[in-house]
């Protein structure tokens, strides 16, 4: 039985790419916001551990609950507003930025 000569491994996100997205741009509008709250959430949650605070200690300065706080430091949360993020922001003594990129089709995963 003759061997099948395999293809030499490519970066681990192509792979996942041509597997999972390539051709299903529903799949890949999903993992771009799924990107973009995981991103959020990632840059509050350093935000207050750099600034040293508890959640509950950053929703008392913001006026929310810890609970609220948590939710939005969870990738999975999709509710996040301009205006609790300007509150954060103001007691973090920080300021939000927010920028429009260009999306140019077949290069948004393999950039990540």
């Amino acid at each position: 039985m003759a061997k099948r000569k395999r293809l030499a491994t490519a970066d681990a996100v192509q792979i996942l790419y041509r597997r999972y997205y390539e051709g299903r741009p529903e799949r890949v509008k999903e993992f771009d916001e799924a990107r973009a709250t995981d991103s959020v959430a990632r840059k509050l949650t350093a935000l207050r551990l750099r600034a040293g605070m508890t959640q509950r200690q950053l929703a008392h300065l913001v006026g929310t609950t810890a609970s609220a706080i948590c939710r939005l430091e969870n990738a999975d949360y999709e509710g996040h507003s301009l205006a609790m993020l300007n509150r954060i922001a103001a007691a973090l003594d920080q300021r939000v930025e927010l920028r429009f990129v260009p999306v140019s089709q077949g290069k948004r995963l393999k950039t990540a």
